[in-house]
């Protein structure tokens, strides 16, 4: 098969080095890639948002399937667009990435189908917005409608913090996306992440797997894209498991489908474990980044025909297998992420560190200059490793971090650290 991965994230490098390695493909392409993709696929140099340019490109290369990485382009209706065409895309339609792309779609959702969320309102004026944020107390979570880079959702614990949260999104801080804003009930509990691929139809769920938000060790400091993950995690019990796939994913897939809108692709619950059970926070609609680099490492099935059965509604007819290892990924980023940082500084050691047994490295803001890697974003490595436990996972991953010499990097020292507490008790 002729394949496209659209991307350029440690995500996208996790895919394409589980694409590169299936039997079915004969030639893999990624627009526009980084300096690591393109040792698994020819980085090609399209605009992924020129839907027109990737058509065009699949029409004369004859491209069977298109795997879509990020949210933005689901949003923007890439999967209807190449549909329209013969082209086959994995991933919702633009109506289905409303789950994403709206939080108050969602909400509506879970609402009409009897999913457990928290309280809410969606309000299109600041003095709406602010009359119920005074009524309703804090803390309480206010939250940017549309996509905003994963910047607009501030957990407000003071009415004036949530206050100033309104008073910044209805002046236009997160432009479009601001327009509308979603209050809702603050959740107290553990966040976990729940995966499931889906058809429209069948949900199948992935490898439990959990991500670690905050920039610095112990859970302190901003929240970012994520700095680490692993898999499996000990807080998804067989019961819990149960119980979020039937309260949660499966009356999503079945009430998308009663709203003519069937969702296709990859369904990322984050779900918050409170005292009166799990409850749904936010839904996005692609692989998690950073947990798609420990569920590709984890996934002994073939990915290309799961998401060929993702495509086509066969789900109810398939499988997915997984290696019984943990699995840890550690995200290396730019010094002064999630804030400002420079680009450019170069990354040397990465052949040795890729020596460590059970190790693989992502590549997620990188590029090649002059023979050389450097530093090309605020996430730039993601130092992945295989092991027994999550102890033995972990202790690999570090020990090729620092075999890394990036003086201009950092990482947090303690990815895993919930479940190997847990082993060491065990």
């Amino acid at each position: 098969m002729h394949i496209l991965l659209l991307g350029s994230g440690g995500r996208e490098h996790a895919l394409a080095w589980k694409i590169a390695g299936s039997p079915l493909v004969t030639k893999l392409w990624c627009a526009p890639g980084n300096a690591g993709i393109a040792r698994e696929a020819e980085c090609v140099a399209l605009d992924i948002s020129d839907h027109a340019a990737v058509i065009a490109f699949c029409k004369a290369n004859a491209v069977e399937l298109v795997v879509v990485g990020p949210e933005t382009p689901l949003a923007a209706g890439i999967v209807d667009d190449l549909t329209a065409v013969g082209v086959k895309a994995f991933g919702p339609s633009k109506a289905a990435a409303q789950l994403e792309g709206s939080k108050g779609f969602t909400k509506d959702l879970c609402a009409e189908f009897g999913i457990p969320t928290g309280a809410y309102r969606r309000f299109d004026n600041a003095a709406g917005a602010l009359a119920y944020v005074r009524a309703r107390g804090a803390p309480i979570v206010v939250k940017a409608d549309g996509l905003a880079a994963g910047k607009g959702v501030v957990v407000a614990t003071t009415i004036s913090e949530a206050e100033d949260a309104v008073a910044m999104m209805f002046a236009g801080h997160f432009g479009a996306a601001g327009a509308e804003v979603v209050i809702e009930e603050y959740l107290a509990g553990r966040e976990i992440s729940f995966f499931a691929l889906c058809d429209g139809e069948t949900a199948l769920p992935l490898a439990s797997a959990q991500d670690h938000k905050r920039v610095f060790d112990h859970d302190e400091g901003p929240n970012t894209g994520g700095m680490g993950a692993y898999s499996p995690t000990p807080f998804v019990t067989p019961e819990l498991h149960d119980e979020i796939m039937g309260r949660i994913i499966l009356p999503t897939v079945a009430g998308m489908k009663a709203r003519g809108i069937p969702f296709r692709g990859v369904l990322y619950a984050g779900v918050m474990l409170t005292e009166q059970g799990p409850k749904l926070f936010e839904y996005n609609v692609r692989f998690g980044d950073p947990e798609c680099q420990v569920h590709m490492l984890r996934m002994m099935s073939d990915l290309v025909p799961a998401c060929l059965a993702a495509c086509d509604g066969q789900l109810g007819h398939f499988a997915l297998r997984w290696v019984a290892d943990a699995a840890v990924t550690v995200v290396m980023a730019a010094k002064g992420y999630p804030g400002d940082y420079q680009k450019g500084s170069r990354i040397e050691g990465l052949d040795d560190a890729a020596m460590v047994e059970g190790v693989e490295i992502f590549h997620a803001g990188t590029a090649a200059r002059e023979g050389a890697i450097v530093a090309n974003g605020g996430r730039v490595l993601n130092v992945c490793a295989l092991g027994k436990t999550v102890t033995e996972a972990q202790a690999r991953a570090y020990q090729a971090v620092d075999r890394i010499k990036w003086p201009d990097g950092f990482c947090r020292r303690d990815i895993g650290w919930q479940a190997a507490e847990q082993e060491r008790q065990q």
